[in-house]
């Protein structure tokens, strides 16, 4: 959702939010090529962002809907 309240639809199907989301996103998008979980490149995804940004901790919780 964008701040004017616009449902967007992200680029391959990756989205990423919050002080790393870039730099998870770009993991994400490497890690898509692997046979890796959803849940698995989510979380390696936000591991190396918690390595990168100092604003970033790597206190990882994963909740499945």
């Amino acid at each position: 959702i964008s701040g004017t309240g616009d449902v967007l639809e992200p680029e391959d199907d990756i989205i990423a939010i919050g002080s790393g989301g870039n730099f998870a996103l770009a993991a994400a998008k490497v890690l898509m090529d692997t046979k890796l979980s959803a849940e698995e490149i989510a979380k390696k995804s936000i591991e190396v962002a918690s390595e990168i940004c100092v604003f970033t901790n790597n206190n990882i919780k994963i909740e499945k809907i």
